[in-house]
């Protein structure tokens, strides 16, 4: 590898001549780790850690003895001084986390907003596209609420409380039962019941607000003076990583729809009742103006959505506090309207059947559908307008995760629905129960599992034949080594399961379009028989009846075992710490990007740990004009490669990239295209100084990063024996093992390559420390 970089020629600040200080003599490597998480103490292979900054979410970490390493007389020459950032805290803290698992359709939306293709010159294209996401998050939160609204109000208060067989089962519905005093009256028991999705509602709202506040309120370093860095892509733009003024409007709009949902429930049945026949004149005209009042409140709702997008390319400070205080409180005046009206005396007035208004959950559906084929389009639009062949699904990923996230609320609004119709009345049969459509999509479980059941198959066969192909492969690597077919089987197997990780854009096509396609077939068959698929079936082939009963019947059961397995994954999580941090890695993956398409996700930990990164690295660079390697692991080699792009020019200076086991082109360049394709990522090698990246064939994670020489030296190193020895030898006398994805460090190549990287790295005289500024400004 060469000594330096044809791009980037030797800047201000060559070695001072004479005797260097100790501050250009300073060398660092701050280490990220990757998902899941770990301690200072293995980062740094030392019991003796000290904090150098940060708090207890967050922070950097030293071993002790390196506590004031630059203020020293003797600086370290054996290597650079080793520092730790520690972020698991903020992914897998407490165990309130657990609960994170019932926002995981809102998570997955959200990503589908930063899957769109690359594009270049389709600014109204790109401004559509997050729109058509965006408000497919908002159908995600009235579905969600609508659920809420199902259980409490039609399930609970409707159904059961109105039917003297059912309430009376249940002693503590006593008091809602007709003629058993004032709460009888069906308008008030909606009313009470409406505390519920009501308090849900509440819930969601502090907890965005809360989080915020801890995670995505880090101010970037460039501060509000920062100019506008235009590239390839949107990671290096100053307003990025503080999407403060879209997150306030977002979650207001959310919060306000779902009031609004729960006071359409109320309202609606009361007003049916009052345009009746002989019903009220009055109250028939306030029941028209309320509808109206909810239809405006919800229009509202949704300009604010429709409205802005993020502001990336300025830091946006504005808090639009009337819009962000003013619509939730309208919405919530509505809902104490919607109640007072419900409430009213109605002496003739008594629940029957399923509550008015369970077209809800059609019109849903229906318009999810239809979201997600216009997302398909645009995002097609996108892709051909600059295509890229590494792009999963040629640019389509991000309507078929759309799709995933409608199907997934669908299915926990419908698992939730069934099992507390199950708990309420059994097999008995004396209420309704939930709307026929979601006993339909619960019948189309059970052939979406088995289709999936058919693509494991085929990637147990795809893996099994490439194991074939790789042991060859193992020979010849391990060529002169005593033959062990058993041995060599082993690690072929590895290679092939790592290289199953490439198919995972064929397995997301196959389900997310016959979800769209099951999915329409349930709508259909919902709106035509108006029946149960069981029930509709009734008179067709004993064949045909036969397997509708057994999807139905088995498709109930699974929904509700997979919503058991979420509440008991969670309680087990809320107890038990090595759940919580399973739990954990999944948001490492699904939270690293802000929240621009639903407020009610769960938080980014990016807004936090990227700032962090930039403040370190700048203050550091700054004091000590010294050489830095940025060096992270898996997901931390994005959190590296997002910082790096942040810093300003003169801290940039004195960086190196090292990266092992990264997704950043496996994963997140397939993935997410438009900000870590190979524009992007070939724009950070020409940015930062040099970039060394390592990586496994045996690693189903990290890959090579791809990028031609043309902008400097290769940035991928050829992969790394894994494992180090084939048998047993002097330097290994028991048998090395297959690493896979972790230990890096172990591998003489990485000192290697840092060794390299500092080379390539030049001093600089260090900045005045009598100045009190805390860093370069961007």
């Amino acid at each position: 590898m060469e000594n330096t970089q044809r791009h980037r020629p030797a800047e201000d600040g060559g070695a001072p001549s004479g005797e260097e200080s100790a501050g250009s003599r300073a060398a660092l490597e701050l280490l990220v780790h990757g998902v899941g998480g770990t301690t200072p103490e293995q980062m740094l292979d030392d019991p003796r850690t000290v904090r150098v900054t940060g708090d207890d979410i967050a922070a950097v970490f030293r071993r002790a003895d390196d506590a004031d390493a630059e203020r020293g007389s003797g600086a370290r020459r054996d290597g650079p001084v080793p520092e730790a950032y520690v972020w698991c805290n903020l992914t897998s803290g407490n165990g309130t986390r657990a609960l994170w698992l019932l926002l995981l359709p809102f998570m997955v939306v959200n990503l589908a907003h930063w899957m769109r293709p690359t594009a270049h010159g389709r600014r109204r294209t790109v401004r559509l596209y997050g729109l058509l996401v965006r408000l497919t998050g908002l159908s995600l939160t009235v579905l969600l609420v609508a659920a809420a609204c199902e259980v409490a109000l039609d399930l609970t208060a409707w159904q059961c409380a109105g039917t003297p067989a059912c309430a009376g089962r249940h002693s503590w519905l006593g008091f809602l039962s007709p003629g058993e005093g004032w709460w009888g009256a069906p308008g008030r028991r909606l009313a009470l019941a409406a505390l519920v999705p009501a308090a849900l509602t509440g819930l969601l709202w502090f907890l965005s607000l809360r989080t915020w506040s801890a995670y995505e309120s880090q101010q970037p370093l460039g501060g509000p003076g920062a100019q506008e860095d235009t590239g390839p892509t949107a990671l290096n733009r100053p307003g990025f990583w503080y999407g403060r003024r879209l997150g306030a409007r977002l979650r207001a709009a959310h919060t306000a729809a779902a009031l609004l949902t729960v006071a359409a429930a109320v309202g609606s049945a009361a007003a049916r009742y009052d345009r009746e026949p002989g019903g009220p004149a009055v109250l028939g005209v306030l029941g028209a103006l309320l509808e109206a009042s909810l239809a405006a409140g919800a229009g509202a709702a949704g300009w604010v959505v429709c409205r802005r997008g993020r502001s990336e390319r300025r830091l946006d400070g504005d808090a639009d506090r009337r819009l962000v205080r003013g619509l939730p409180l309208a919405a919530l005046a509505l809902l104490a309207l919607s109640a007072l009206y419900a409430g009213w005396e109605r002496p003739a007035w008594e629940s029957a059947d399923r509550l008015p208004g369970n077209l809800t959950f059609g019109a849903l559906t229906f318009a999810q559908g239809l979201l997600v084929i216009v997302l398909a389009c645009v995002a097609h639009a996108l892709h051909r307008t600059d295509p890229d062949r590494r792009a999963a699904l040629r640019g389509l990923a991000g309507p078929a995760v759309a799709m995933l996230a409608c199907a997934l609320g669908g299915v926990m609004s419908g698992g939730v629905s069934q099992r507390m119709s199950d708990w309420l009345d059994g097999t008995r049969a004396s209420i309704p129960g939930p709307p026929v459509l979601l006993t339909w999509q619960a019948s189309v479980i059970p052939p979406l599992l088995l289709l999936l059941l058919v693509m494991c198959c085929w990637l147990a066969r795809r893996a099994w034949h490439l194991a074939r192909a790789e042991r060859a492969a193992v020979e010849e690597e391990y060529a002169g080594e005593a033959g062990d077919p058993g041995r060599t089987r082993r690690i072929a197997s590895v290679r092939a399961m790592a290289a199953l990780t490439d198919r995972g854009p064929r397995i997301l096509a196959v389900t997310s379009a016959a979800t769209l396609l099951l999915g329409a077939g349930a709508l259909a068959g919902a709106t035509a028989t108006g029946e149960t698929p069981g029930a509709a079936a009734r008179g067709a082939h004993p064949v045909l009846h036969g397997a509708a009963q057994t999807a139905q019947a088995l498709g109930s059961w699974l929904i509700g075992l997979g919503f058991v397995l979420l509440v008991t994954w969670g309680r087990r999580a809320y107890k038990d710490a090595s759940a919580r941090r399973t739990i954990g890695i999944l948001w490492d993956v699904g939270t690293f990007w802000p929240r621009a398409a639903h407020p009610f996700a769960p938080p980014c930990y990016a807004e936090r740990a990227v700032p962090d990164l930039t403040w370190r690295i700048a203050t550091w660079t700054g004091a000590t004009g010294g050489r830095l390697v940025l060096s992270g692991h898996s997901q931390g080699s994005v959190l590296a490669a997002a910082a790096a792009w942040q810093l300003p020019p003169s801290a940039r200076r004195r960086v190196a990239l090292l990266t092992y086991g990264s997704p950043l082109e496996r994963l997140y360049g397939r993935w997410f295209p438009a900000h870590f394709g190979p524009d992007a990522l070939d724009a950070l090698h020409r940015d930062v100084v040099c970039w060394s990246n390592l990586y496994r064939r045996t690693d189903p994670i990290g890959g090579p990063v791809r990028l031609p020489g043309d902008g400097g030296p290769e940035v991928d190193r050829p992969p790394l024996k894994d494992p180090l020895a084939y048998g047993r030898t002097a330097e290994h006398p028991l048998p090395a093992p297959i690493l896979g994805h972790s230990d890096y460090q172990a591998d003489p190549a990485f000192a290697e390559e840092r060794r390299r990287l500092l080379a390539r790295l030049r001093p600089e005289v260090p900045a005045p420390r009598s100045t009190g500024r805390p860093g370069p400004a961007a």
